[in-house]
């Protein structure tokens, strides 16, 4: 029977025989051979050495591409595993899949690994690679892969297969070498000689079979892997640079703020970290005013049969928290939207009044898991910079385009210029019929396109239970990317909500609701803007904006003077008045990132003049006392 392979230029070949992949990439070329990781067959991933036994799409995929480094950290942990069970005997393996960045398989052994362990067992994973054992696919019937894990040893894996896995369905077993083997989904490489060494193993931590706290405890053992040596080293540097701007270790030696166990997920504000909340809300609240948004307030708890209308209830509920109070059960709100339809519900509306916009500064409280809290960055309590439009569905494309120069304008003037643009569509689990989704997506695509989006990857799956979203992803100094601002179509909430206006025709309408935030959650927004900035946060967002101090204390008087002036002009400002060494002085507050040291001595106070220092300049500029007021009022 002979086999036709169609080749992504159109062009198709016919075999006489089953060709692998590997094959026919040698075939084209040796160095293609060599780069390629894996094929797509149909669409679908497969082995470079598995027979095609059917006509297809055929494609290689070389190890610069995106899926061939997905493959390659899924077979750095499989190297892992092996190499835990060669240097420790007994050890079960459960599982382990690839990573954002690498890898982590999930062990039971009864003695826990220590850090000098990771270094033996990484170099036992360079020799698996170095011995280039063949990684061959194999196909056993489900009675077949039971008995043998059980005679092996491996009971989480006899009992995964038994649990969950039909007892007429065949499993797919890959085995390196001779002496190891493990179920498996696949596709993976030719041999263990192909991964390279661009791997680490970075640490252990706790896990629970099938992720649940009421089964064994498991240990599991983390790794980054890379396409070569070079992007193994640069992500490491990244690392490293993102441990010096760690907001929560920044929070503490900045005086920013504080969490506690009393209080998990939760925020204490200090004075400096609350100055730099006011700085951002005030900026972002004339950014309000000029897009035209009326701003509201709605109360904290509302009867969970709003939350039931709306489909919180149903859709959210796992990650809402609940009050009770006279018989009568409440939610504490996990978002704004229900309120703001309320608001919108309190009078009588025209199609002329279309459309209008709410913003509130929102408090949400959001039951996340203690596990997924990070800092500020991810928190239990938080407020949003929260707005909601309701419109026709005619005005979706000009409020979308609006918000999106709005948008851009923001990050930009907080220092972001470099973000990607994504499209989150229809979950799983949802309201509505596809035919509005449908409507809602397309609507969203129009409204990206008339903004002058050239391109924007699309996320299927991840948008809101209620509707499609527009994310916007800040690229960071170091290059991570931080998901903040969304624009998500609603055809739902209104309806269920009963939300109305009066057309053209004197008929009832449900308005389109469009969800919309700008910088998300503030705690997580000042988070990024502290690690992008590593604390030097830029003059007009900086707590303490300029500190005064003298050099001997016959400038006390002057100094305190300098101060009062900058005060009245709204410049947050201190005065440093300790009978310390002046350079002593400066080092303690460039260390605490203030952008400008106002140095003042005797001839300052005599001439009226001031000395200024920026943060992360050596050189000095002595300006008078007027000039210095003008610039720094408006720097």
């Amino acid at each position: 029977m002979s086999i036709s392979i169609t080749f992504p230029d159109g062009n198709v070949k016919a075999f006489d025989v089953p060709p692998t992949g590997l094959a026919i990439a040698t075939g084209i070329s040796p160095g293609l051979a060599k780069k390629a990781v894996v094929v797509r067959v149909n669409g679908e991933l497969w082995d470079l050495n598995r027979p095609i036994d059917r006509d297809a799409a055929f494609e290689i995929v070389t190890r610069d591409k995106p899926e061939a480094l997905e493959v390659l950290r899924h077979d750095a942990a499989h190297v892992l595993a092996q190499a835990v069970q060669e240097l420790f005997p007994g050890t079960q393996v459960t599982f382990g899949p690839s990573t954002e960045y690498g890898f982590y398989y999930d062990f039971a052994r009864p003695e826990p690994f220590t850090e000098a362990d990771l270094a033996t067992i990484e170099q036992r994973m360079r020799n698996i690679v170095k011995r280039d054992l063949p990684i061959v696919r194999e196909v056993w019937s489900h009675a077949e892969a039971v008995k043998h894990f059980e005679k092996a040893g491996e009971s989480f894996k006899a009992e995964w297969i038994r649990d969950g896995i039909a007892a007429d369905e065949e499993l797919t077993i890959y085995r390196q070498g001779d002496a190891w083997l493990d179920m498996c989904l696949g596709p993976h490489l030719p041999s263990t000689g192909k991964l390279g060494t661009a791997f680490k193993l970075t640490r252990v931590s706790g896990a629970y079979w099938r992720g649940d706290a009421n089964n064994a405890q498991l240990q599991r053992i983390y790794g980054l892997a890379f396409a070569n040596d070079a992007d193994l080293e640069a992500h490491l540097k990244m690392v490293e640079e993102a441990e010096k701007r760690d907001h929560r270790k920044l929070g503490k030696q900045l005086d920013l703020y504080h969490q506690q166990e009393e209080a998990p997920g939760m925020v204490f504000w200090h004075p400096k970290g609350w100055a730099i909340w006011q700085a951002v809300e005030q900026y972002v609240r004339k950014v309000y005013k000029a897009g035209g948004y009326q701003e509201v307030r709605g109360p904290q708890i509302m009867d969970v049969s709003l939350w039931k209308k709306s489909g919180h209830w149903d859709n959210y509920q796992d990650n809402m928290f609940f009050t009770e109070s006279e018989k009568r059960t409440y939610a504490i709100k996990p978002m704004n939207c229900p309120g703001h339809v309320q608001i919108f519900n309190a009078g009588l509306r025209s199609y002329r009044d279309l459309p209008v916009r709410y913003a509130e500064f929102g408090g949400c409280h959001r039951n996340e898991p203690s596990g997924a809290l990070h800092g500020i960055m991810r928190v239990r309590a938080f407020t949003q910079d929260d707005g909601h439009i309701f419109c026709t569905e005619a005005q979706i494309e000009p409020e979308v385009t609006a918000f999106h120069q709005q948008a851009m304008q923001v990050y930009a003037d907080f220092g972001f210029t470099n973000l990607d643009v994504k499209l989150a569509l229809r979950p799983d689990k949802r309201l509505g019929d596809d035919a509005t989704w449908d409507r809602a997506e397309d609507a969203l695509r129009s409204a990206l396109r008339a903004a002058g989006v050239a391109s924007w990857t699309e996320l299927p799956g991840e948008g809101a239970f209620y509707g499609p979203k527009i994310e916007y992803h800040l690229k960071d100094s170091i290059g991570r990317a931080w998901q903040v601002g969304t624009m998500q179509v609603d055809f739902m909430m209104p309806e269920r909500l009963g939300a109305t206006y009066v057309d053209e025709n004197s008929a009832r309408q449900h308005p389109v609701m469009l969800h919309r935030a700008i910088v998300g959650s503030m705690e997580r927004f000042i988070g990024i803007l502290i690690e992008h900035h590593a604390g030097a946060l830029p003059y007009w967002l900086a707590p303490v904006q300029a500190v005064v101090t003298p050099i001997v204390s016959d400038a006390d008087a002057y100094a305190t003077e300098v101060a009062a002036e900058l005060s009245k002009l709204d410049v947050r400002v201190q005065t440093d008045l300790r009978n310390e060494k002046i350079n002593y002085k400066i080092r303690e507050h460039s260390l605490q990132k203030v952008p400008v040291i106002i140095v003042v001595g005797r001839k300052e106070a005599e001439e009226r003049t001031v000395t200024l220092r920026r943060l992360g300049s050596e050189r000095q500029e002595t300006l008078s006392l007027a000039d210095a007021l003008l610039q720094l009022q408006t720097a």
